[in-house]
């Protein structure tokens, strides 16, 4: 199985940038998930369109059950991830952006305005972190949990993680 690892920043799409957000988030998910899976690494520029396009792609044609973006999610007019993947998301999941902000905004008071989404296109989940990696842990912890369980419960592939919580049925 293969997971969609974006990488969104002008800077670091043109090799102007070491591109640190990525491989960060490669390494949480390493941490978290078991099972047989390969990051398909991505780097696009802060352009709607552009990321729109990879969002479908990964999803659509490359099957990833999970894609996840670093990146584009502040107030900036630059950052516009999630507006890109608001436009390919069949449903939102507003909790999870809610939940990985309510954990951030606990350490650094500025992540209030940090405007991380996640949504469904078809069975897969498209999470937006920020492109901070120090914040890719802590953002990914507070949701990690359910991530298996919306990807199954809109029928998609089941993903392990490496410490399962309980979860009502």
């Amino acid at each position: 199985m293969r997971i969609g690892i974006v990488t969104v920043s002008d800077r670091v799409s043109r090799g102007e940038y070491e591109d640190r957000s990525g491989p960060a988030v490669v390494a949480a998910l390493r941490e978290r998930l078991t099972g047989s899976w390969e990051p398909e690494t991505r780097r696009v520029p802060d352009d709607e369109s552009a990321i729109g396009e990879l969002l479908i792609e990964l999803v659509d044609e490359l099957d990833c059950p999970l894609v996840v973006t670093t990146g584009g999610t502040g107030p900036a007019k630059r950052d516009v991830t999630p507006e890109a993947t608001e436009r390919v998301c069949d449903r939102l999941l507003p909790g999870l952006g809610e939940r990985m902000r309510a954990v951030s905004v606990a350490t650094v008071p500025t992540a209030i305005l940090s405007r991380q989404l996640a949504g469904l296109r078809g069975s897969s989940l498209i999470l937006n972190l920020p492109g901070n990696p120090r914040a890719i842990s802590q953002c990914l912890d507070a949701v990690v949990s359910v991530v298996p369980h919306a990807i199954s419960q809109a029928g998609g592939e089941t993903l392990e993680l490496a410490d399962p919580p309980e979860l009502p049925h």
